[in-house]
């Protein structure tokens, strides 16, 4: 399948492995590239420059194919080393970024005189115009099914995903809600050149995450999902668990006076626990609506494919029956 997106960044299919915190690891985003996607390892997850450097090496060390590096811009004090960040991006010889956070202006002549490619994630079409605008070459449009931050719009992919066809010009991939041939299909009608998936990524074999993390997601149906963080207008959609009722349970409590110091033993520090050592109530952590639509643990390899047979199936027979 020829998309736009394809042909931007040189794969095979139009389907990404979007960034995801302690799960985009070397081994993650090879076997998704290695499949015909987008591997993506996450830039953050690193604790510092020097071990992206060896994190990219040891990528490539899995795959010649295109992979790319999520650099996540956070509103923060103490903000990470990102210059020292995208130096290891540039030195280690990754050609696409997928930034998300704060606007990627600031970083952006550093990527364009390096070749790199830039993709945008995005939960509304003012912010992918803004990311266009200032000179991104796709955008990841987030809907409000996604797991980890749908913004504060709460617009799902049905409305959001053609209305930014409306209003871009560069191409643009459907996040939140994919994981199947009838996604990819649904997004290409809406106007999308491909999809990004996060949440069904992590329940297949070589997702580098405790099983149980994968079993949970097996287990959980589309209603398994909370959005906490609202009152701090932060919102994150998470998989339930006690930790996180517990949370919710503190926001109807404390109301408008809520600070982030409340809540800070149910999100902060959580992900190795649970990524890594799989304790599943230790705190709040990202998963989509797409739970419901995961059955299995396949291999990336297996995933991938299986989307395409089944978009194209769908596309050929299906809808071409229809006309």
């Amino acid at each position: 399948m020829k998309t736009r997106i394809t042909e931007l960044f040189g794969i095979e299919h139009p389907i990404i492995q979007g960034g995801m915190h302690y799960v985009g690891f070397a081994e993650m985003a090879a076997a998704v590239s290695n499949a015909g996607g987008l591997g993506i390892i996450t830039g953050l997850t690193q604790k510092t420059a020097a071990d992206l450097a060896n994190e990219i090496a040891r990528c490539k060390d899995m795959t010649d194919k295109p992979f790319g590096v999520n650099l996540t811009f956070l509103p923060t004090v103490n903000s990470p080393d990102y210059p020292g960040y995208i130096r290891a991006i540039i030195e280690g010889g990754v050609k696409i970024v997928e930034t998300a956070g704060n606007n990627p202006a600031p970083f952006l002549p550093y990527f364009k005189d390096a070749g790199i490619k830039v993709i945008h994630k995005c939960t509304s079409v003012r912010h992918s115009v803004k990311a266009q605008n200032v000179g991104c070459d796709a955008i990841s449009v987030d809907g409000f099914e996604c797991g980890g931050h749908p913004g504060e719009d709460d617009i799902p992919n049905f409305i959001l995903l053609p209305r930014a066809a409306e209003e871009l010009t560069i191409p643009f991939v459907a996040s939140g809600g994919m994981a199947d041939g009838r996604s990819l299909v649904a997004a290409l009608a809406l106007g999308a050149e491909g999809i990004n998936m996060g949440t069904r990524f992590i329940a297949t074999k070589e997702a580098p995450v405790h099983e149980k993390v994968k079993q949970a997601l097996v287990a959980a149906s589309e209603l398994d999902t909370r959005l906490v963080m609202r009152p701090l207008r932060n919102t994150e959609r998470v998989l339930t668990n006690a930790a996180v009722e517990r949370l919710l349970e503190k926001e109807r409590r404390l109301g408008p006076d809520i600070k982030f110091e409340d809540i800070i033993e149910e999100v902060a520090g959580v992900y190795p626990r649970i990524m890594m050592d799989g304790d599943m109530e230790a705190g709040a952590w990202s998963c989509g609506m797409v739970a419901g639509l995961i059955h299995d643990i396949p291999t990336c390899k297996e995933l991938v494919d299986r989307i395409m047979a089944q978009a194209n199936a769908i596309i050929r027979e299906r809808l071409a029956g229809m006309v």
